[in-house]
């Protein structure tokens, strides 16, 4: 009976890369639409989400199983492979900034929700971007992880292929 509970609440290390960018992207849209609507109902399918995903990894999640079952295994390329346990504690700092825009909304203080979901989309857009987690960051940092220990590689290559894509732009007469 424990041995299916404890694959439901397991997260998966390691983690796809892609699939992790691509999530983040789903965050940013969510983010963007609660910052242009300010609508306190966006912000249930986020927190939920991030719950969902530290708790279950994308197995609960619906963004996650979106990215992993159809979106990530089109993208063409290879997949790396990152530390699974870095993406989770960026996935709780997420249900802390969202949680926190949550319980500010309800308490009748939306400005604070703004902040933490502006600095919450800042925060995605880095890492479906650039593939820069500050979450994964943070972990390095607190724990001292051998497998984080320098994302310079991964940052230099997203700055080469963002380069290479405007190489291709016609250059203006």
């Amino acid at each position: 009976m424990l041995g299916p509970v404890r694959r439901l609440f397991s997260f998966p290390d390691p983690v796809d890369e892609t699939s992790a960018r691509l999530v983040a992207a789903g965050v940013v849209a969510q983010a963007v639409l609660f910052l242009v609507l300010r609508e306190g109902w966006v912000l249930v399918p986020l927190t939920y989400g991030f719950v969902a995903r530290v708790l279950t990894g994308p197995t609960l999640s619906p963004l996650g199983q979106l990215v992993t079952r159809v979106v990530s295994p089109r993208v063409p390329g290879d997949h790396r492979q990152v530390p699974g346990p870095p993406k989770r504690f960026a996935q709780g700092i997420g249900v802390a900034f969202s949680g926190g825009a949550s319980i500010a909304w309800i308490a009748g203080v939306p400005t604070v929700s703004y902040v933490l979901i502006a600095a919450l989309t800042l925060a995605a857009t880095l890492e479906a971007v650039a593939a820069a987690c500050l979450g994964c960051i943070a972990y390095r940092f607190l724990w001292e992880c051998e497998d984080c220990n320098d994302i310079s590689e991964r940052l230099r290559l997203a700055m080469a292929a963002r380069d290479a894509a405007h190489d291709d732009d016609p250059v203006p007469a």
